[in-house]
């Protein structure tokens, strides 16, 4: 048998181990440019949920810019780049973060996600299809942008939360990365989270700004998740390298944060492979092979 063939058994193996489980909540959380808190949007929602008692996920999304492991305090041995050169299972690069939640590293400095081949995307997509550890939510964060990590991760992915504050260039590369997604990848659906508001008020102007334009321009629904305030009690936790809801819980922002957990803990899994784990494995195949047909 052809190595290509054995691949695409090992693959088909491995997902039809994957839909004998309870369906997977897989979320991406991403933004048009970066400095807009998407990281920590990230950080704290998987700690809140893992809090709440949900067994989470955290995926580190940015194979060239990694920053989660910092912003947790933690020191990885492997991650996700020590995996693509074979040298380790995904399993191993597995470290536990605050409130048990499962954090898988990537590296930084080196090559990020839009410069894999499409062997690289196929041995990421078998690492994940041979993940044995129960989950109930996988959450990405990507990279910013429009690079094709972040299309690869967000089409991918049941649900998108775009991250935005009110400053125009986050708007406007939201829109443009909103855009790309519905135009391009059929994407229709999104979740805005508003960052660093001062005012209920702004964060309503942020909300109506993006949706007026995108809704106006595009075939595209855009919800209202709800706002992070700007903080101080946020910028000290990420001076210490911790969660701000396991740091400073009674902030303003570890508050917000634990709303948004709620909130996300109850959206609805669609029908059918979109709200299952496989989907992202199978839609990480997708866009590999895609990325091997362009290169």
């Amino acid at each position: 048998m052809p190595a290509s063939d054995a691949m695409l058994d090992h693959q088909a193996a491995g997902l039809a181990a994957l839909r004998m489980r309870r369906p997977v909540q897989v979320i991406a959380v991403t933004s048009g440019k970066g400095g807009v808190g998407k990281t920590s949007t990230s950080v704290n929602l998987a700690v809140s949920m893992a809090m709440d008692g949900r067994r989470v996920m955290l995926l580190d999304g940015d194979l060239g810019l990694a920053n989660i492991d910092v912003m947790l305090g933690l020191q990885p041995q492997r991650n996700l780049s020590h995996v693509l050169d074979g040298s380790c299972a995904l399993e191993d690069t597995i470290i536990t973060g605050p409130a048990g939640v499962m954090v898988v590293p990537a590296s930084s400095g080196k090559r990020n996600m839009a410069e894999l081949s499409a062997a690289e995307h196929a041995g990421l997509v078998r690492a994940f299809s041979e993940l044995r550890r129960p989950l109930d939510t996988l959450i990405v964060d990507t990279a910013a942008g429009i690079a094709d990590s972040v299309i690869t991760f967000s089409q991918a992915s049941q649900e998108i939360i775009v991250v935005v504050t009110n400053d125009p260039q986050s708007l406007t590369d939201a829109y443009a990365l909103i855009k790309v997604l519905s135009r391009d990848h059929g994407v229709r659906r999104f979740r805005v989270l508003s960052n660093m508001t001062h005012t209920p008020a702004e964060a309503r102007e942020i909300h109506d700004n993006l949706r007026r334009v995108s809704e106006r321009f595009l075939d595209v629904t855009l919800t209202d998740i709800g706002t992070i305030p700007n903080d101080d009690w946020l910028r000290r936790a990420v001076r210490r390298q911790r969660a701000v809801v396991d740091a400073y819980p009674s902030a303003p922002s570890a508050s917000a944060y634990r709303a948004l957990a709620h909130r996300v803990a109850g959206w609805a899994t669609p029908s059918g492979s979109r709200g299952n784990l496989e989907f992202f494995v199978e839609r990480l195949i997708g866009g590999a092979l895609s990325t091997g047909a362009a290169a």
